[in-house]
Parts: structure tokens; C-alpha cells; sequence
């Protein structure tokens, strides 16, 4: 992790040059940096603190070390790993100290359990600034507190998915994950979100960007096929299906970790772990809006429906006022 990122001029410097390269293909050999830096992308409410918290405690239990940095403005990340305690965010902690004119230390924003180290980036105040800012403000103090010096074997990322801005992107667009893995579900906002991650990865693949998706996580797993589908669609693996279940939901509701050796669904985050350690990153073929509806029953999505053209009458409504034609029609010769 003592790579430095590199500084914006020459990183765009070398984006443009390697744009310029006929082909770009993704590497599929294992990383070649002891630590693996994953982003998790999902959309807002379909499980991804859920899931990271149970992989990253399952993943300390396999002798991993592993660090969990919620990079979501509602910085829940770690609420369930610190069983519903609120982990006071970077960006907060660096305001409050920074009005008593005192430094943030590592103490101050990283807390353990069983060795699972965890942080939250935080946001700003509602209504009060961006949050992909936040994000950026967020990374550059985890630098200042030591970030590329640190050991880990992962350093799982947790992301927002339902937004597009560079904030939210950073991972992908800077190379500072190596690969993506995707939370999402059997319904289509949640796969929209993946789709819109995917092509995001398409786009700075194109601009010289080496990351990758390493695979799909199907969470509230029904069974009834679209995640699958969309999965083989974009030429990505399912990493995991994660059931339906109402003993999860119940757990996972009462901040109670699942992701354990001692626990019915151990093996299931076992495996989860490993199929996250060793997934490549591959290069997604991201869907267009009328081919990720076909994945899904059209009485559902409203298959059969016809744009029609409005007319300026349409517009106007009652106050629409018949206009002269301008049109010059000529008498028959």
C-alpha cells in the first residue's frame, strides 16, 4: 500500500496516452500488491453494509487482516459490525478538531473488533454541501493519517451506487481499487445501479483505467432469476447468493454478525470470502435501458408501451390557438 497515488497532472498525462492504445485489455492475473483494495457498489438499501460487515469479520476469522471503510454519506457501514454503535466519521472528527486546533489521530477515527478494523468517512450536514466532495475531502485525510503505509491483506471500500458523480467514482476512476464487487437483487433499481457501475467501469477501462468488476453479489435472493441473468448479460460471475432468508433479516436487524464460524451461515460467507479473494477483475459489457428490461417479465416493467410524440396543441391545452400555415400550396398546372 506505499504506492502513492499519482498526482492529477501526470495521471491525466498517462490516461490520454494509454487512450490512445489500440486495444486495453483487463489483466486477469492475481494483484501483484499484497493488498487488495475492493470497491463494493450497490444501491441504497439492498445490503451492502450487511454484506461487508459479515465478509470482513468472516474474513478476519480466516487470519486475514482486513480494514472496512464506509464510504457511504449515511455511514452505516459499520453499524452492524459494532452492534448498531454510531463510529464517529473522519470528516466530523477532522471539523471538530480542527475548531480546537488539535490533529486527528488514528484513534480518534478507526475502531477494532476481533480484527476487524473499521472507519467511516462521513458526509456533510443535509443540505449543507456534496457528498462526493465529502468523499474526495475524506481520502485525502486518510493520507494524511498514513494510508499507504499501513499492512492490510484488504481494504474493502464500501460506495453509494445510486450516484454517479467523480466522488462517488473515485475508486474507479483514480486505479485505487483494484476491482469492483456489486451488491444487488432480483429487481431492476437495484440492477440499474449495477448496469450504471458497469459502464462506468467500460469508461475509464477506455480512458486507460486498469479496474475491473470481479463479480455480482445476489442478496434477498428469491430465486427468481433476473440477477442471474444479469450477471451472464454483463459477463460477470456470482460471487455469492444470499437467500431471502427471515432469520437474516431478523439478525441482521438486530445488528447481529452472521458472517462467523459459529453461525448456520458461516459457510455460506466462507465461501463469499474466498470467491472475493480470487475473482478477477474483468471488463463488463454494460446493458442499454431497453435490453435490462428484457430481463424481467414485461407486465412488470411495462413492456408494450409506445412513446408518442406530443403536438404543440397537446402543450397548450385550452389556451392552444389555431395557427395559419405559412405553407405556400401551389394550384394544379
Amino acid at each position: 500500500m506505499k504506492d502513492e497515488v499519482p498526482n492529477l497532472k501526470s495521471y491525466d498525462a498517462m490516461l490520454r496516452e494509454e487512450a490512445a492504445e489500440p486495444t486495453l485489455e483487463v489483466p486477469t492475473s492475481e494483484p501483484t500488491k499484497k493488498t487488495q483494495i475492493i470497491a463494493i457498489y450497490g444501491k441504497g438499501g439492498i445490503g451492502k453494509s450487511f454484506t461487508l460487515a459479515n465478509l470482513s469479520y468472516m474474513m478476519a476469522e480466516q487470519g486475514k487482516r482486513v480494514l472496512l471503510i464506509g464510504c457511504d454519506p449515511k455511514s452505516d457501514t459499520t453499524s452492524l459490525l459494532f452492534g448498531g454503535k454510531a463510529c464517529p466519521t473522519i470528516i466530523e472528527t477532522s471539523t471538530r478538531k480542527k475548531l480546537a486546533g488539535e490533529e486527528v489521530k488514528i484513534g480518534d477515527v478507526c475502531f477494532k473488533r476481533d480484527g476487524v478494523f473499521a472507519m467511516e468517512l462521513g458526509g456533510p450536514e443535509v443540505g449543507r454541501g456534496c457528498g462526493g466532495r465529502g468523499i474526495i475531502h475524506g481520502f485525502e485525510l486518510l493520507e494524511k493519517l498514513g494510508f499507504h503505509d499501513w499492512d492490510f491483506d484488504y481494504v474493502l471500500l464500501d460506495f453509494l451506487g445510486d450516484v454517479v458523480c467523480g466522488g462517488f467514482g473515485l475508486p474507479i476512476a483514480r486505479d485505487m481499487a483494484q476491482k469492483v464487487i456489486l451488491v444487488g437483487s432480483n429487481d431492476l433499481q437495484s440492477l440499474y445501479v449495477a448496469n450504471n457501475v458497469c459502464a462506468a467501469v467500460e469508461y475509464f477501462r477506455k480512458l486507460g483505467g486498469n479496474v475491473g468488476v470481479a463479480g455480482l453479489v445476489v442478496n434477498k435472493d428469491d430465486q427468481s432469476g433476473e440477477a442471474q441473468a444479469f450477471a451472464e448479460a454483463v459477463n460477470i460471475p456470482v460471487l455469492a447468493a444470499i437467500p431471502q432468508d427471515n432469520d437474516l433479516r431478523k439478525k441482521s436487524a438486530n445488528y447481529q454478525i452472521v458472517g462467523t464460524a459459529t453461525s448456520k451461515w458461516g459457510g455460506l460467507f466462507a465461501q463469499l470470502g474466498e470467491n472475493v479473494a480470487e475473482a478477477p477483475p474483468l471488463r463488463p459489457v454494460s446493458l442499454s435501458q431497453d435490453a435490462l428490461l428484457e430481463l424481467f417479465d414485461g407486465s412488470e416493467t411495462g413492456a408494450g408501451v409506445v412513446l408518442e410524440p406530443a403536438t404543440d396543441r397537446d402543450m397548450c391545452g385550452s389556451l392552444a390557438v389555431e395557427k395559419k400555415s405559412l405553407e405556400v400550396i401551389y394550384d394544379d398546372a
